[in-house]
């Protein structure tokens, strides 16, 4: 039995791909488990490195087949085992990879033996990289350029530009030196306070990274599928924004509350969270901010 849009499915999600018609997908965003330990209600997320490399081959197969030719595939991956996961998906699935964004957060794990977590690996994959959906006119994935912001140059396009490379530091204690225009993406992780905490899944995205993903890469009306659904916020980000969606999840707790989430989620209502990434964490006080530029 093929499996419908606009639901969410509870079952292990190499076997939900098997029910997917095959090249009916738009665009697959996936957070999948890290292999690190994280206590899951169900999913056991301690494998050896064998063990995980082939689940995600399995996993990242059904995503290939499920696509269609100009379909994209998103992965959200820690660093443990993002390089080893890209190669999976171009070598053995045939993916090409168009971009490598970081995703950088604030309100990250504060580590005392090692530098602090402050990031996740984007990957983005296409089938075929000479027809992929990817909506740059849309002024929601355009961003002001330095010459507009800086020169005022005239010649600027007044429609904005798209995202470029860069590093970042704190961009909050340097709004000028940071600005949306990067392939670093400066959005606070969902933390226990946030309004949008869902709080009963501790891997949650924040809406308006997957707004601009979903705008980006796929059109209303289109198929987004998401294997792992977790929090359902790929789902509830899809519904808003007009797109149909199937979701997945091992977790029958997990269904039963992102179904919940996703009854109260109306099409066209605005994205939780601030758009502009620099209003989502508070700036350094002015006098603290001084003395770290001068120990520079």
């Amino acid at each position: 039995m093929k499996l419908v849009a606009d639901k969410v499915y509870q079952g292990d999600c190499i076997e939900l791909f098997e029910r997917v018609e095959p090249g009916c997908v738009d665009l697959v965003f996936a957070d999948p488990p890290f292999n690190i330990g994280y206590k899951y209600d169900v999913y056991h997320d301690e494998r050896t490195d064998d063990e995980y490399l082939q689940w995600s081959r399995r996993w990242m197969a059904g995503v290939r087949r499920s696509l269609k030719p100009d379909g994209a595939f998103w992965l959200a991956i820690g660093d443990e085992y993002a390089a080893e996961l890209k190669l999976i998906a171009q070598r053995d699935c045939g993916f090409t990879c168009r971009s490598w964004v970081i995703w950088y957060y604030t309100f990250g794990v504060n580590c005392t033996r090692m530098f602090s977590r402050s990031h996740t690996h984007l990957l983005y994959f296409v089938v075929d990289p000479k027809h992929v959906t990817f909506n740059a006119a849309d002024p929601a994935i355009r961003v002001p350029s330095a010459r507009q912001l800086v020169y005022a140059d005239k010649r600027a396009n007044p429609k904005g530009r798209l995202p470029d490379n860069t590093w970042i530091l704190r961009p909050q204690d340097a709004p000028d030196s940071f600005t949306l225009d990067h392939d670093t993406w400066f959005f606070s992780r969902v933390a226990g306070t946030f309004k949008e905490r869902q709080g009963f899944h501790g891997c949650q995205m924040p809406e308006q990274l997957l707004g601009r993903i979903i705008r980006c890469c796929s059109n209303p009306s289109e198929l987004v599928l998401d294997p792992f659904g977790g929090s359902g916020t790929t789902l509830a980000v899809a519904k808003k924004l007009g797109r149909r969606w199937i979701g997945f999840d091992l977790s029958e707790e997990y269904v039963a509350k992102i179904k919940s989430r996703l009854r109260s989620t109306k099409v066209g209502s605005p994205l939780d969270g601030p758009a502009d990434p620099l209003s989502s964490a508070p700036p350094t006080p002015h006098a603290r901010t001084s003395a770290v530029v001068r120990q520079r």
